[in-house]
């Protein structure tokens, strides 16, 4: 009996042979929106494993329940946080894309960061009103620490660029190890320390309960006053009055947010509870740290690796645990 691969999310006909291709030799891709009404139970039931974007529109309220037999449910999003999981059959492993989209993100937190610690859209706005402000200092990176809270794909990724730019890595998992090198790493246990060290931190880690608001008023107490903090995750892990209180009390640190606390894709509406934009001490970017050419066909790719695990029996990557849920 062939394995099939159920897809439940539209795809569009230029990458289905992309998708063929990834599968071949291993199983058959079966789009659920092309399924008439009556098929669609029995592809569910029959499926090896589900590769879904956001299941909570894809799938219908009974269908979950069909996937008991299925290896696994591989999303091809680097965070599910938004995606109710409590729904799928117990047992059942579940996985997301961690570190897709790695490489891009991690471009985009070095560009944050150095537009922050050279004061460029400082400098900017001081020039458009005829301002020559030349000998205020900006700050090297060279000889800082960079700390990156998680240190998975996308924590390695940005520990690489800054690593070239010249800059220690300090960072925390939860294993408090790692094969990447650094000049430190942690466990969750050291975040205090993290947080006291770090001349730049990169929040790179999942949202989980444990991390939801894991960055309040008393940890961005212990950082540095001319610290600069970047959240490429989830904006919920950081207290967001906590912030924009730390950020009008220290005009020295910068914030550089991509991920923010209400958004379109997870709430269907954006909205700041605080007028962050209004602070010279903030940079921000419409979580678009992923979104460059090419980075569709590379997530398919990840997701359908870790698929092709699955399915020959190999561990899988980015197993959310059923304590990492939040739905």
């Amino acid at each position: 009996m062939t394995d099939t691969v159920v897809i439940t999310f539209p795809q569009e006909a230029r990458g289905r042979p992309f998708i063929a291709d990834a599968l071949a030799g291993v199983a058959e891709p079966v789009y659920l929106a092309d399924l008439a009404e009556g098929d669609r139970e029995a592809a569910l039931r029959g499926a090896s494993a589900v590769l879904g974007r956001n299941t909570a529109k894809e799938l219908r309220a009974h269908e979950p329940a069909l996937l008991a037999g299925a290896k696994l449910i591989q999303f091809i999003n680097a965070g599910v946080d938004f995606v109710p999981l409590s729904v799928f059959p117990a047992g059942v492993p579940i996985a997301s894309n961690g570190g897709a989209y790695a490489e891009p993100m991690a471009e985009h937190a070095l560009a944050m960061v150095l537009v922050a610690a050279k004061r460029l859209m400082v400098e900017h706005e001081a020039l458009k009103g005829g301002v020559f402000n030349q000998h205020t200092r900006n700050r090297t990176l060279r000889g800082r620490v960079c700390g990156i809270l998680g240190f998975g794909g996308i924590g390695v990724a940005t520990a690489r660029l800054m690593r070239a730019m010249g800059m220690k890595v300090y960072a925390v998992n939860r294993r408090g190890v790692s094969e990447e090198p650094v000049d430190w790493i942690g466990g969750v246990g050291d975040l205090d320390y993290l947080l006291a060290e770090s001349d730049v931190l990169v929040i790179a880690t999942p949202l989980t309960p444990a991390t939801l608001g894991c960055i309040g008023a008393r940890e961005l107490g212990l950082m540095k006053k001319d610290a600069i903090l970047a959240n490429l995750a989830r904006g919920e892990i950081v207290d967001e009055a906590a912030l924009f209180a730390h950020l009008q009390a220290n005009p020295r640190f910068f914030a550089c947010i991509d991920a923010w606390w209400i958004e379109p894709v997870r709430h269907g509406t954006f909205r700041m509870d605080y007028p962050f934009m209004t602070l010279p001490n903030v940079v921000g970017s419409p979580h678009n740290s992923a979104s460059v050419a090419g980075t569709g066909e590379t997530g398919l790719r990840r997701a359908i690796a870790n698929i092709r695990r699955a399915l020959a029996g190999e561990e899988v990557l980015y197993l959310v645990g059923v304590e990492d849920r939040m739905m």
